[in-house]
Parts: C-alpha cells; structure tokens; sequence
C-alpha cells in the first residue's frame, strides 16, 4: 500500500512555471521536476478544491497547466472537522488571515489522515518550528500531524 500525500498549490505551481533567474527558486524548480518524474508514482496522491481555486488564479496559460496536471488526483472533501482544524489552526496565531488557505491544507491533510503533506510553503506550511504547535492541535483532535515535507526532502525516502 503506498503512502498517502497530500499536495498543496506550490508543488504544480513550482512544477510548471518558467524557469526562475532567481538561483534558489530554480533548484527549488528542477527539484520539484525531478520528484515529479522520479517519486511521484511511489505515492496515492491527493489534493483539494482549495489547491484547485488557488491554481487557478493568474496568468490564465499557467493556471491551465497547473490544472492540468492536478487533473489526475483526487480531492480531499472540506468537512466539520476539517474547518474545525483550521479555526484551530488560525486560533493559534501563527498563521495570519491572508494566508488562511495554509491553515486549510494542513486541516485537509490532517482530517484525511494523510501520510504526507508535501509543500514549498516554508513559512506557515512546512516550518520546523511550526511543527509542535499544529502536532498540538491535532492531537487535540486526535489526529496525527502528517509529515510535512519538500520534495526535495522526499527525494531519497522509502517506499
């Protein structure tokens, strides 16, 4: 059985974009190109009607490729618990009301039981020391915090 992932909007958007002049955006680029190539078969991946609208946004050409590549995966339903993990999420403080969507993929990952929860977002997705405060949460819940990790971290991991 593979493991379960859910993907949130920095994966495709990172995936299909022109390529950066900016050196660290790059890699991050060819990394994310790399894992999809390579990794992405090792795993049941999942995404969400959110990652959906916020792919959408933008230049419409690059919004239809980030699309079209979230076309294959199954979306992950906002339920009660789900918006009661992201209010939990947005209580803590941590995650301001612009960027509310974040709380969301985390509630969505968690709720579903999902393995992973792969993103380039590093400041309020996948930030260390983030991690105890949304474990926390969680398991107020009882639900797990899912790893949250880049595609570069997941390069070299089993399965």
């Amino acid at each position: 059985m593979k493991p379960r992932l859910y993907m949130e909007t920095t994966i495709p958007s990172l995936l299909t974009a022109r390529p950066s002049k900016q050196p660290e955006l790059l890699g991050h680029q060819i990394t994310t190109q790399r894992w999809w190539q390579e990794r992405l078969g090792h795993y049941e991946i999942y995404t969400s009607q959110v990652v959906l609208d916020e792919a959408s946004r933008g230049d419409p050409e690059m919004a239809a490729a980030r699309l079209n590549v979230l076309a294959p995966f199954p979306l992950l339903p906002v339920t009660s618990v789900v918006l009661q993990l992201e209010a939990d999420f947005m209580a803590l403080g941590i995650i301001p009301p612009a960027a509310a969507d974040d709380a969301l993929h985390l509630a969505l990952a968690a709720a579903h039981w999902m393995d992973f929860l792969l993103s380039w977002n590093c400041k309020h997705i996948n930030n260390r020391d983030l991690d105890a405060r949304y474990r926390k949460v969680c398991a107020q819940h009882s639900l797990p915090l899912p790893v949250i990790a880049t595609p570069e971290e997941l390069m070299y991991s089993l399965p």
